[in-house]
This record gives C-alpha cells, structure tokens and sequence, in this order.
C-alpha cells in the first residue's frame, strides 16, 4: 500500500471519502484539518465557529490543553489492559464519577450505543430477579422520536422508519409512548413493565422540551409502579444544559443514568451507565462486558475532562451564554422562524416548511464561517462548546441574522 504526505485539496479529500467510504452520512463540504477551543479550521485554512461539538461531545472545546497532557501522559504508560486486569486509573474515574453525579457505581463502555445496551440489559435482568417479572416477558417502554443510537436493539424501538427500513427483524421487548404525555405513560405500563427509558430533552428530534414537570411526573409514576427510570443524558449531559444533567431541572433522579460524548472531551470513546448498587451490582462477572470499556487510556482522559468541566465552570457558563444566545436568537427577525427552544447551550431553531429545509442554511452558514447542522429537515441545532464566550456570540449573531434573514 502506498501512502503519501502530500496536502491534497478539499474537493481531493471529498472525491476519495465518496469513493471509499460507505455513505452513512451527509456532512457539510468542509474538510477540516485542525481546531482549538471553540475554532476549527479547514485545510485552506479557513476559519470556522463550531457550532456542533461534535453532537455535544466537545463540551470543553477542541484539544483542550488538559486533556491533551492527560491523553499524552497516559499513552506513554499503558493505554490497554481489558478487564482481565486492574489498572490504576479506572478506580479513580469510579470514585470521582461517585463523586460527582451521587450515584454508588458505574459501568464503563464505549459508545453511547453500547452504554444504552448496556442499561437495557441491566433494566432486564433487575426486573427478572428483584420485581419477579416472568422470564424473558420484560417490557421496556420507550417514547415517539427518540434516539439512543443505531444498534439494533436500539433502531427495533425507534419511531424513525429511516433508521429501520431494511434493517429487520427487530429486538422484541419495547412499547411505544408519546412523549411529553403522563397519561398516555401511564397507559402503557403493564405487570411485565421493567423500565422507561427517555431523554431529558430529545436532541436529535430536534431539541424538543417537553413539558415542564413531565420529568418529575415520570419519577412518580417509576416509583408508583416499582419500574426503573433510565435517563439518557448522552448529549445533554455534563453540563450542556447549564445544569450537570438536564434532569436536575426537576430535581429528578433516574435509577440508570447513561453519559458518554462529553466525557472524554472528544478525545476518545467513553460512555458509562451510572447507578446504585442494588441495581448496577445485580451484574456478575461474565454477564457483560467489553475489551475496551474502562481502558486505562480512556479512563485517565475521562478524569481529565471531568476535572475540566469542574474547574473551568462550564456548567454555569453554559446557563449564562445559553441564555445570551436564545435571547439573540429570537430577537431575529426572520420570516422563516418558527421557534426558538433549547436550554443551556443545546439550542433548536425550528423553520417553518415555507423555509425550504434547514440543509440550505446550514450551507449558507458554512460559507459564514459557522458550522451547525440540520436536524430533523426543519431544525437548526445550535450547540458550540461550553467553553464560549460573548464576544463570540456577538461575532456570530450577525452572520446567523443574516443567513436566516435570506429570501
């Protein structure tokens, strides 16, 4: 195989990933070659806002010098040594994540996807052997646009026909509610019910709230009927909403917690399911597991980027700048918005269909010097590291006005 050194041009890099890559994706045509803080810059050297974060996994911007040193630190020590051996930094991310969240235990994987699995299979198993479910007849119930990932087990209860087509036959074991209804929730719960499962606010639907209290109604309604309360706070987790987890707005406390995109910093694939230890230690040793999951490596960055969020503040100026930024958002006179909604710094900017689809505004921005990306064909997340600041905002405000302002 020949491999070369020599800078290709951007239409280059795009021909090559068309030609060998599975077209799983639809990116912006930026190739970016480099970033710091909340700046990426493409291989022309244009300069760019990120407004993505990697779908929220670059809450502390792009190599952070912190994490950077950990990563480093560690890769000189030993990065693998599976969980057939201990290592001297997976501890530490036990005890400091106990520390953090409150929750006795933690179960390490890799991605996102697998966390979920992950609590899936813990949900299942508590309800055979703590709330005598009859075997292998649990119910999960799950709500109307979520999204956990691409596994199968997770897509077999997505509501979303294009992540399921052609994809089947499907894991059996998931109900469908609407989401944002209590009663409706309620109606779904049987004897055979294990656990519901939701996001706090459904990011990739497209930054949808739901209504205040609803967290908190589930809450009632998990202990009412002896079912686990999992909450995915993958993307909104970690401070993104200018709360540690978006469900501390309710003062609401799952029984699983899954965390994963921000907790590496965007270094390196890290996700956890956090719980107590009547629920995370009904596991035994060969029931579950993972040669990656709680790699030294991986742990040592987690720590780092935990720390990070800790002592840079970025909780409490992802509140501030979140609210800076809606309120500049909607003061955007704009005959193609229909509403402006998020919390924190995980912001939708909803389109009405006369708009055309958000891709072409996306590609306007683009050509702005700002990267955000369409969800849902009418939404316009916006969600830059938490690490920004009101110069930034400001910088970036009448660009956004501008493109949302075109015919």
């Amino acid at each position: 195989m020949v491999t070369t050194n020599k800078q290709l041009s951007a239409a280059e890099y795009i021909q090559l990933e068309e030609k060998h890559g599975a077209h799983i994706y639809h990116p912006l045509d930026v190739v970016i070659s480099h970033g710091e803080g909340v700046w990426v810059y493409d291989v022309n050297g244009k300069k760019y806002l990120d407004c993505l974060s990697a779908y929220s996994a670059l809450n502390q911007g792009h190599v952070h010098p912190r994490i950077l040193e950990a990563m480093q630190q560690q890769a000189r020590r030993i990065t693998l040594t599976s969980r057939a051996f201990r290592n001297d930094q997976l501890p530490l991310l036990y005890k400091e994540l106990s520390e953090l969240t409150g929750y006795e235990m933690a179960l390490p994987m890799n991605s996102g996807a697998e966390a979920v699995e992950t609590a899936i299979k813990i949900a299942r198993k508590w309800a055979y052997r703590v709330k005598g479910v009859p075997r292998y007849q649990a119910e999960i119930i799950t709500v109307e646009n979520n999204f956990h990932g691409r596994t199968i087990s997770v897509i077999s209860f997505s509501t979303e026909e294009k992540y399921k087509e052609d994809f089947g036959p499907f894991t059996p074991g998931f109900v469908t509610a609407p989401y944002g209804d209590i009663q409706a929730m309620e109606a779904a719960i049987t004897p055979n019910t294990a656990a519901i499962s939701v996001e706090p606010i459904q990011g990739e639907a497209g930054v949808i709230i739901p209504p205040q209290g609803y967290l908190r109604q589930l809450r009632e309604l998990c202990d009412r009927h002896n079912i686990l309360l999992i909450g995915d706070e993958i993307q909104s987790g970690l401070g993104r909403t200018g709360k540690l987890f978006a469900f501390d707005y309710e003062e609401v406390r799952p029984d699983l917690m899954i965390i994963g995109k921000a907790l590496s910093g965007g270094f390196y694939p890290v996700s956890a399911v956090l719980g107590n230890t009547e629920i995370l230690g009904l596991l035994t040793p060969g029931e579950h597991g993972s040669t990656f999951g709680g790699n030294p490596l991986g742990a040592a960055i987690a720590r780092a980027a935990l720390q990070v969020i800790i002592d840079e503040n970025l909780i409490e100026n992802a509140a501030m700048m979140g609210e800076y930024l809606q309120e500049h958002l909607a003061e955007i006179n704009s005959p193609h918005i229909s509403e402006v909604r998020g919390k924190g710094l995980l912001v939708g900017v909803e389109l009405k269909p006369s708009a055309g689809g958000a891709r072409r505004f996306c590609e306007a921005l683009q050509t702005q010097g700002i990267l955000v990306k369409e969800t849902h064909q009418h939404v316009i997340r916006f969600a830059p590291p938490l690490i920004i600041d009101k110069e930034t905002i400001d910088w970036a405000i009448p660009r956004i006005r501008e493109v949302l302002s075109m015919p």
